[in-house]
């Protein structure tokens, strides 16, 4: 049994999601923001805890979430279909 046509199947769809993956202003703004507020989080953390400083580094990681997503219906993010 020939499996070179499954392979190269295969091969095309992990080849097209490595091309997508990550590859969006809109993805790496929101990783960004969000990266920024578990860092303040965790700063508050150690500062006694300081409940203010985490719950504002709470809202910075919901909003970077939406940023995403706002970025993404913009047109900046990797289409819903999965093609470019």
């Amino acid at each position: 049994m020939d499996n070179t046509t499954a392979d190269q199947a295969v091969t095309r769809v992990s080849e097209e999601a490595h091309d997508l993956h990550g590859n969006s202003p809109a993805a790496w703004t929101a990783v960004a923001i969000v990266l920024v507020a578990f860092t303040l989080g965790a700063i508050a953390m150690v500062l006694g805890p300081n409940w203010l400083l985490f719950w504002i580094s709470v809202a910075i990681a919901v909003l970077g979430a939406l940023t995403g997503k706002v970025m993404q219906l913009l047109g900046f993010g990797v289409p819903a279909d999965g093609h470019h």
